[in-house]
This record gives structure tokens, C-alpha cells and sequence, in this order.
């Protein structure tokens, strides 16, 4: 079947490749003179030529809104993927989306967390701290981290959106969130004029008291997550691939393409996991209430 990426910088690369890999014919919506894969100058066209099953939203975030309303204003009818998060600020698109749009939150297809629901179904959770961290120079080796759309506030960039996995993550396994605060900004040298770290405190559907620490600063990356329950406690550790279970270590050794291809796997197989286009809304409203909070320094409920 065909499939359309639309941005192809290196996350639009990733998913054209796997695409490629998984038997789909690959085409691009974009300007970058190095795609290997056949291109056209913008959507409509694309659509026309290609007719896809699928369309992947790989642009800069500030640019998702723009797409995702020429393709559905194209009456484009295949299943769309927006990379995370889904809109830099919360938008209302006409026409309305329908259920065949999703947000690419990918870790919600990692086996540590497909583990994780299933030891936390039945059990009284008590609290939960998300963590995640790594220096931004470091992110694309060769690259200049100033330039990058993760400096840029205005392209979208900052450890609330680039790092949102952790906001999605927490509701995945908890349940939405109920009221949250926060504290953040740019605290480092670096230089952006982003948010370089982010603590969050909230309340969630089935946890009272969840934590989540995200920045750019860390000099030795991490991402994972601590839950207690009343009768276990489960210490999650994405890049050693380990679920420790009240001191008994799981390891779920994967490769950094799994997640990205079970995702797409689940995109073509009507797999309910992905992250909707309800929720991945829902997750932009936190993230501007979370921006609220470290600004007036005050809780705020959801709506």
C-alpha cells in the first residue's frame, strides 16, 4: 500500500524507512533535496498521484495544525499520524477530524509499558514519578542544537512538548489527569529561548500523587518510571530496558526502531493503543495548563 510523509527531517526519515521496510511504497511531501523517496511540493498533489493509506505529520510542531486541515480539507479518508505533540497550542480544526487521526505517542507501545498496565490492573496505586533527561547538544550528534526546533519557542520547541511522552505516559497508566502544577522555564546556559526543564506535580484518575522531571540538562540520559502501589512497587528503566517488580528484574531488550514499527503495525491493523486525536488534544490543554501554572504559580483543575 502507499504511504505519505509529510516533513522529512529525521523522524519523517525513521517512518518512511520503516515504512519501506514493511512492504509500504513511500513517498514525501518536501523540499529536502537528500529524500530518497519520490517527492511532491505539497499535499494536494501528493493525495492526487499517490492515493495513500496512510499519511505520517512529521513537520516542525507549529506546522501540524496547517497539515492535518489541508489533508482532511482534501477529503483525505486514510489514517493519518500526527508526530507529537499534536498542536503547538490548543487549535480547533475544521473540518472536525474523524477517528482515523492519531498522535504518535510511540512509548505507549514499548513492552515495559504493555508490562506495566498489566501488573497495575486490579491494584491500589499510591504514587508515581516519570523522569526523563538528556543534554541537548547531544540529541543529533553533527548537528547544531541551536538551530534545532527544540530551541526555538516559537517552532514549537521546549522539554513540555519535546519530552511529552512523559505527560502521555502518566495518563496512559494512571488515568487522566484531574489538577496539576508546575515549575519551569529556561534555567541553563544553553542556548534556546525554550523551556530547558519542567517539574510537574498532579492528580490523576487513579493515582493521588504523580511527579514527572523532564529537561534538557542532564549529562547522563535517562527515562523511566517509579510506581508504588499499596502491595508492590515497579521501577521502570527505558534505556537499560529493565521493569524491576518488588526487586525482581524483567528485561525487555528492544531495539530503538521497535516501538516506532509496532506503532505503525497497530496504524494498519486498527489497534486501539494508539494515542487519539481526543487525547492527544487533551494532552496540548495540559501542557498549556502546565505553562499557566509555572507562570502564576497556582494549581489548575481540569475542565
Amino acid at each position: 500500500m502507499n504511504a505519505l510523509i509529510i516533513g522529512y527531517g529525521s523522524i519523517g526519515a525513521r517512518h518512511a524507512r520503516l515504512l519501506e521496510s514493511m512492504g509500504h511504497k513511500v513517498a514525501c511531501v518536501t523540499r529536502n533535496k537528500e529524500c530518497p523517496f519520490p517527492t511532491f511540493p505539497d499535499i494536494q498533489a501528493a493525495l492526487e498521484e499517490t492515493k495513500p493509506w496512510l499519511a505520517v505529520v512529521c513537520t516542525a510542531t507549529v506546522e501540524h495544525a496547517a497539515n492535518l486541515k489541508s489533508l482532511l480539507k482534501a477529503g483525505f479518508k486514510g489514517r493519518i499520524l500526527v508526530e507529537k505533540p499534536l498542536f503547538e497550542r490548543v487549535c480547533e480544526i475544521e473540518p472536525e477530524p474523524g477517528d482515523n487521526v492519531f498522535v504518535a505517542y510511540n512509548l505507549r507501545f514499548h513492552p515495559l509499558v504493555t508490562r506495566t498496565r498489566e501488573l497495575l490492573a486490579g491494584h491500589k496505586i499510591l504514587s508515581a514519578r516519570f523522569a526523563v533527561g538528556q543534554y541537548l547538544p547531544d540529541w543529533r550528534p553533527g548537528q547544531d542544537y541551536t538551530k534545532s526546533y527544540s530551541a526555538s519557542r516559537a517552532r514549537g520547541g521546549g522539554v513540555l512538548r519535546d519530552l511529552s511522552h512523559e505527560l502521555d505516559l502518566a495518563q496512559f497508566l494512571l488515568g487522566n489527569w484531574k489538577r496539576v502544577t508546575a515549575m519551569g522555564g529556561h534555567y541553563s546556559d544553553l542556548v534556546i529561548d525554550s523551556d530547558d526543564q519542567f517539574a510537574v506535580l498532579m492528580e490523576t484518575e487513579r493515582c493521588p500523587v504523580v511527579g514527572v522531571h523532564m529537561d534538557y540538562l542532564s549529562r547522563s540520559p535517562h527515562r523511566g518510571f517509579d510506581i508504588t502501589c499499596a502491595d508492590m512497587t515497579l521501577r521502570a528503566d527505558f534505556l537499560a530496558g529493565m521493569l524491576t517488580v518488588d526487586g525482581t528484574v524483567e528485561e525487555f531488550p528492544v531495539e530503538r526502531d521497535t516501538t516506532y514499527r509496532r506503532e505503525l503495525e497497530a496504524m494498519a491493523m486498527g489497534d486501539p493503543t494508539p494515542c487519539t486525536y481526543a487525547q492527544g488534544a487533551a494532552l496540548v490543554e495540559l501542557i498549556e495548563a502546565l505553562e499557566q501554572c509555572a507562570e502564576q504559580q497556582v494549581w489548575v483543575s481540569a475542565s
